[in-house]
Formats: C-alpha cells, sequence, structure tokens
C-alpha cells in the first residue's frame, strides 16, 4: 500500500501529463489531491490548445489527427464526460459526432485555381511503389538516420502520394524515413480513403474545448492541483545510473520542490509547440526562435545524466523543424458557403484542402462550426499553414514566415483566383498566423538512443512522458503518442496499472495490406 504522504508530481500540463494524472486517479488509487501539475504556459494542454475571441481573433496552433485505432486515447476520453452532455463521455461524443458529420474530402487538392482532375491518381511510378515496400519491409536499425530524400527518387517528391502524404501528416524531405515507416505501417489500414481523408476521426470543437478543458474539470474535481506559470528548470537527480532518483524540482520562480522516498515525478522533456509566437493582420510572427522552458530543461538533464537522449538532434535546426499555421475569424459565412461549392463537402466534411501551385505548399480546413464552445454566433472560423513558408509565395513574393495577416490572405486569394468583390468577404477577417520553430522536431533524422525510454536506466521514481520518448511501433505527431507515454509511465512506476495495449497491427492483416496495394498501383 502507498504511503499516505506520496506526493506525484507532472512537469508539463500538455495531453501526456493531464492523461498521467487521470491514470494516477482512476487506475492506481491515488488521492487527486497528492498530485501536482507543474505548467509553464499560463493555460494547461499544451500542443492542443483553443483560445481567443471573436473581436481580437481566434486561435488554435494545430490539430492532432485521430483514428479508430487510438486505443490509449479512447480508454482515457471514455472516463470523462463530454463538455455538452455529463452523461456522455468524451469518447462517444467524439464517434457520434463523426457519425453525424462524416469525413470524405471531394477536393483534396486544388491546381491552377480549381480542384485538381487527377485528385485520386497518386502518380506514383513503378521504382516509387518499390520504395515504399522497401521501406515498410526494412527495419529502424537499417534505416538508421536516413531521410526520406535520401530513400526515394527525386521524382516521388513530385508525385500526388507525397503531396497528400506530406500536407496530411506534416513530413518534409529532409525528416526521418523510420519516422515515415513507422506512419506506413500504423495507418496502412487508411490507405482506401487516403485521397479524401476518409478514416480520420474529428472532434466536435477544437481540441481543446473537446478533450483539454473536460479533463482539467474531472481531474479538479478529485483535487488535482495543476500550476500554471510554474516552469521547471531542473530536476535533481542522485544516485548512479543504476539506481538514481529525483530528489527535487527547482522552478523558475526560485523555488524547490522537495521529492520524498516515496514520491513520484514524470517529466515531459521538450514540446513541439515550445517557444511558439503570434502575429497579427499588419504584423508577422517573430523569427527569434528562442528555446522555451520544456527544451531548456530536456537539455540541462540530457548534459548532466546518462540516458536522456540527444535534445539537439530535434531542436538544434528550427529552420527544419518550423511552420507558420494562421487561424481566420470572419464575421459572415459568404467564404464557407463559397468553398462548400467548389470543393462539393459541406463545411466540415472536407478536411484539409492543399494549393499544389503554392510554393508555401498552402493548405487551409474549413472546420465544422461553432469551432469553439461560445463562438458569438455569426462568426465563422477556419485554418490553414504553409509547409514550406521558409520560400517565397507565388503572390506576396515573400516567404511565409515574413508574411503577415493580410499577405497570407494575398496568397490565399491568389490560388483560388479570387475577384475583388470576392476577397471583400474579408474586409474585417481577423488573422493570427504563429510560428512554431519545433512543431515537426519530432520527425527529425534520428538513431536508437536519441530520445529517452520511458523508464530510464535505474530511475527508482521518474519517468519521461511525452512526444520525445520512446515507444516501439507508435508514431509521435499523434495524441495517441503522448497519451501511451503516459500510460506506460504510470503502469511501470505504481505497478498498480496495466500497460497499455500493443499497438494495432493492420499492416499484418492481408485484406488491409491488399487494399493499400491496390491504391499504391491505382487499381
Amino acid at each position: 500500500m502507498e504511503p499516505a504522504q506520496a506526493q506525484y508530481h507532472i512537469v508539463g500540463g500538455g495531453i501526456a501529463g493531464l492523461a498521467a494524472a487521470v491514470f494516477l486517479v482512476r487506475d492506481a488509487g491515488v488521492d487527486g489531491r497528492a498530485i501536482h501539475i507543474h505548467e509553464q504556459r499560463q493555460v494547461a494542454g499544451g500542443s492542443l490548445d483553443g483560445t481567443g475571441d471573436a473581436e481580437t481573433g481566434y486561435l488554435v496552433r494545430g490539430g492532432r489527427m485521430f483514428e479508430e485505432h487510438f486505443a490509449c486515447t479512447f480508454d482515457l476520453l471514455r472516463s470523462i464526460p463530454s463538455p455538452d452532455n455529463p452523461k456522455v463521455s468524451a469518447a462517444d461524443d467524439i464517434l457520434a459526432f463523426n457519425r453525424m458529420v462524416p469525413g470524405s474530402a471531394n477536393c483534396r487538392i486544388v491546381r491552377n485555381g480549381r480542384p485538381a482532375s487527377d485528385r485520386h491518381d497518386l502518380t506514383l511510378a513503378a521504382r516509387d511503389i518499390v520504395d515504399i515496400n522497401r521501406l515498410i519491409l526494412h527495419t529502424e536499425r537499417s534505416i538508421g538516420a536516413r531521410s526520406i530524400e535520401d530513400w526515394f527518387k527525386p521524382g516521388f517528391l513530385d508525385s500526388n502520394f507525397w503531396l497528400m502524404w506530406s500536407t496530411m501528416f506534416s513530413f518534409q524531405p529532409w525528416h526521418s524515413a523510420v519516422e515515415m515507416r513507422r506512419y506506413l505501417r500504423r495507418f496502412i489500414h487508411l490507405f482506401p480513403g487516403f485521397t479524401r481523408i476518409s478514416g480520420v476521426l474529428r472532434t466536435r470543437y477544437n481540441q481543446y474545448d473537446s478533450m483539454i478543458a473536460p479533463i482539467l474539470g474531472w481531474l479538479r474535481e478529485r483535487g488535482v492541483r495543476v500550476r500554471t506559470g510554474a516552469q521547471v528548470t531542473d530536476a535533481k537527480i542522485e544516485g548512479t545510473r543504476h539506481d538514481r532518483r529525483v530528489t527535487a524540482l527547482v522552478l523558475a520562480s526560485g523555488d524547490t520542490v522537495a521529492i520524498g522516498e516515496g514520491d513520484q515525478v514524470y517529466l515531459t522533456l521538450g514540446s513541439m509547440t515550445d517557444a511558439s509566437v503570434t502575429g497579427s493582420n499588419d504584423r508577422a510572427p517573430s523569427l527569434d526562435d528562442q528555446l522555451g522552458g520544456a527544451w531548456s530543461l530536456w537539455r540541462k538533464l540530457a548534459a548532466g545524466h546518462e540516458g536522456f537522449g540527444r535534445p539537439e538532434v530535434f531542436c538544434g535546426d528550427p529552420d527544419k523543424t518550423a511552420w507558420h499555421s494562421f487561424t481566420v475569424t470572419l464575421n459572415g459565412p459568404d467564404f464557407f458557403e463559397f468553398m462548400e461549392d467548389f470543393t462539393n463537402n459541406r463545411t466540415g466534411t472536407g478536411g484539409l484542402v492543399t494549393f499544389a501551385d503554392s510554393d508555401w505548399t498552402l493548405s487551409i480546413v474549413l472546420f465544422h462550426q461553432p469551432h469553439f464552445r461560445g463562438q458569438k454566433h455569426g462568426t465563422y472560423v477556419f485554418w490553414g499553414y504553409g509547409l514550406r513558408g521558409e520560400r517565397p509565395g507565388n503572390f506576396t513574393k515573400k516567404p511565409m514566415w515574413e508574411a503577415n495577416g493580410s499577405e497570407i490572405l494575398t496568397e490565399l486569394f491568389g490560388h483560388l483566383r479570387l475577384t475583388p468583390e470576392q476577397q471583400a468577404w474579408f474586409a474585417d477577417a481577423r488573422v493570427v498566423p504563429c510560428r512554431m520553430p519545433f512543431i515537426t522536431s519530432e520527425f527529425m533524422p534520428r538513431r536508437p538512443g536519441d530520445r529517452p525510454d520511458v523508464r530510464p536506466d535505474g530511475a527508482r521514481n521518474f519517468a519521461v512522458i511525452g512526444q520525445f520518448c520512446e515507444l516501439p511501433r507508435d508514431c509521435v505527431f499523434t495524441v495517441e503518442y503522448s497519451v501511451r507515454s503516459a500510460r506506460t509511465a504510470v503502469a511501470s512506476l505504481t505497478g498498480r496499472v496495466e500497460p497499455p495495449p500493443p499497438v494495432a497491427r493492420t499492416d499484418r492483416d492481408p485484406k488491409v495490406l491488399l487494399g493499400a496495394a491496390r491504391v499504391l498501383i491505382g487499381v
């Protein structure tokens, strides 16, 4: 039986930290009042955010994909009441919403200002298909730190497959071939709906309102203490690599939190949205890519202790890990009605629309409305991003990284061929561009040991959670990865929680493999 005085400290209030707290209370029987979450930002939720208002403009920095095989995430959300009906779980609400608003894009690619006629043709050469299969069959160790562009022939990067793949998952040519292999194997069952983004699940509102806020409410009802504005700058570790424990947490405020013999610590290291900075209609986000607290903590621990990985592999080159998103708030439905006719999709059912001619690799998505709980009636919110924002635009003639909100709209107008009268729909639009210098840092080429294990060697009372620990077979840049890491950590440290179920291996299903093969060869 756990000592009555045992305390549980969670560094980071993102979905991994919040999930760890839920598992501790729900499954390990920990009194919520003994759990302390230390979050450096002024609001918990990490990368699953949703903020702003109708006057200044709403903001979502991005959104993580969902699908039916996210076992850990749905297990977590089945215990959390939905934001609109406490009698329904958040998991059931997501499933019900997707039955009501099923997603299947009729316009995935736009070319020359019109929906692309070849949108169902992956335009893969025979060699490309062979290389995809070779990648799936090779071991991670044999691939090593090779990049995607090292693995494939140059023509592959000009294919419709790559355009849709890269924009759907945010892969760049210089990213890890190992990580692409994991995605190919993990999501191969989605191939039949790949060109329509079918099979990907959406939340009813933005992911903060649909998941984070309900989880926070559940935790606070049980006494869990969520301390925001509390950046942890160091974790004092004593002992040898074979037997070591955290003895104290040091906060940026100068406070020190003592960690007792029976206490436990869950460390979120790194963050893909750390150091995010926003702009406005007339101001581009700053390009001063300073490392935030999550990276600084990881750097300090890795420099002082074995087994904490190599953070520099992931955060050392922001030019290769950054992109800009933008959120647009409109006062009327005109643009949404135009896009419904343009895409032949009802709002919220189409998913990502990518402009093939865009040197920024610009994409937008029109959410089901309202996208925010309490969103002002008559306002409409959509989101977009540029995967290659380092390149000059086609209409603004400057990199997206240097563009303000109005200039981003100018680029969008050009690719949609909007007339001056149609552009007037945006006369009072509020555009919030957002730079995220480390948004795809988890995709950088890596080798074994670059990411720490969830339970580093000799860790007696601490574990690592989040996007930058090592979980075999699962895919980073997903909510599932963070939640799985939390479940793994709580199971390991407490001994009172079942480990997470194995990652779904649909890549072993002959029917799935046959369906994927038919898609790749265009049958």
